[in-house]
């Protein structure tokens, strides 16, 4: 069995290493760690995941006046959204990402506060506030704070998605957040090697699985999406407003031509940022022709005509169908076997997504008679991904999963057990490391 606290004994010279897992231990989502080393203290990330009546749950607190520096890696909720309660004090700690990620983490976290507020403890104010201590990193970086030197990677999550390295002096720890080994359309795979680094703190969401290819999954979407086009039905494609949808857009830019394709919601908007930072994107100039020649949908008249029509491919937010414009166009489309829902994002247990996925039922309206569909367009690397991440660092001692579930870890962490001392932390919970 697994020992999720080995002891590391200490020699001559060793130094001692704290993490603090606030979230995101043996859960996925709510990501926050802090690393404290003689050379200081430092968040890695603060998110938020959602409790199963779709209630926002924050990480445990942290003193912001104790930290040297807070160290985002991207801008999904789960890694930024919590973000804004650490500077709803007097504190101000550097808050250090890349220009793309403030960007697009401003759109979110405002939309956020805006559903959510009610039950936050803090507010867009607190936001702003935040955005005042921002010091900019960007991939391929590295920056001394205080003693301490972050240096920055691509991680291939999602465009600006960065993993770090904090230098303390007398130990490096590394520190992956969400992060994927292969290309797409939209950002280049992690491909680092010879990073040297003492511990390393590494996602495990999908470290039981490998992904199918994504050159397979591309094909067997297109084929469905043309099938269901030429019979005259039409196709709405649930996304994730930021990396998914932009991801399946260029897509269909370069592969499918058998129809109109719309989009809508919050997708409107990060595309827009996106376009304006080209820097950050794999193929721009594929990004850059789907925005501009893909239809955008900008009032609820264009909505009913898109439904009422034929062979439509509409690409909306929200990806796990809890509100948003995609919610809208399932109720239209839901009762007309010719018609698809092609969900291309990780379903939550208990969201609408799921639901119909595994039941066929849409609540309140019953038996889902579209045709519905799942593709495997992850953004997260798999067990042989995470290996090659793990090799890509020298000097390796200890290896901590953390983003992962008890299903998920267990085949990684039995295998790289051989090299490495694995700890596999629940939230809440601290690690005291002698390396």
């Amino acid at each position: 069995m697994l020992n999720t606290f080995q002891e590391i004994k200490a020699g001559k010279n060793m130094t001692k290493t704290s993490i603090k897992v606030l979230g995101g231990g043996m859960e996925v989502g709510r990501a926050a760690v802090v690393l404290s080393s003689e050379g200081g203290k430092v968040l890695m990330d603060y998110g938020v995941n959602f409790s199963e009546d779709d209630l926002p749950q924050l990480p445990g607190h942290v003193r912001p006046s104790e930290l040297d520096a807070i160290v985002v890696t991207h801008a999904h909720l789960d890694h930024v959204g919590a973000v804004p309660y650490l500077y709803s004090s007097e504190a101000r700690p550097p808050l250090v990402m890349n220009r793309l990620t403030k960007a697009v983490s401003e759109v979110l976290i405002k939309d956020f506060v805006k559903i959510s507020g009610y039950y936050l403890p803090f507010d867009e104010s607190d936001w702003l506030r935040a955005v005042e201590s921002i010091r900019y990193l960007e991939i391929g970086e590295r920056a001394e704070i205080g003693e301490v030197v972050v240096e920055s990677i691509n991680a291939g999550h999602i465009p600006g998605s960065q993993v770090y390295v904090v230098d303390f002096g007398s130990v490096r720890v590394a520190y992956t957040g969400d992060v994927n080994t292969i290309d797409t359309r939209l950002v280049r795979g992690y491909n680092a090697n010879g990073v040297k680094a003492d511990i390393l703190i590494i996602e495990g969401t999908y470290a039981d699985i490998d992904h199918p290819s994504r050159e397979s999954v591309e094909k067997d979407f297109i084929e469905a999406v043309e099938e269901v086009v030429d019979a005259g039905g039409n196709v709405l494609v649930p996304c994730f407003s930021l990396g998914r949808a932009q991801e399946i857009l260029s897509l269909l830019y370069e592969r499918f031509s058998g129809g109109d394709v719309f989009y809508d919601g919050m997708v409107r908007t990060i595309n827009n940022i996106l376009i304006s930072y080209p820097e950050y994107i794999n193929k721009y100039e594929t990004l850059l022709s789907a925005v501009k020649e893909f239809r955008e949908v900008k009032s609820a008249s264009e909505r009913k005509k898109i439904v009422k029509g034929e062979g439509n491919v509409i690409v909306a937010s929200a990806g796990m169908l809890k509100g948003g414009p995609a919610l809208y166009y399932l109720k239209k489309l839901y009762d007309n076997p010719r018609n698809a829902v092609f969900l291309v994002s990780y379903q939550a247990p208990l969201t609408p997504g799921r639901r119909i996925l595994e039941m066929g039922v849409l609540e309140d309206l019953g038996p889902v008679r579209a045709r519905v569909e799942w593709y495997d367009f992850s953004s997260h690397t798999g067990f042989s991904g995470l290996l090659k991440v793990i090799d890509s660092f020298v000097d390796l001692k200890a290896v901590v999963i953390v983003h992962t579930t008890e299903k998920s870890y267990s085949a990684l962490a039995e295998v790289i057990r051989e090299k490495y001392d694995v700890y596999v932390p629940r939230s809440g919970e601290s690690l005291e490391l002698e390396i």
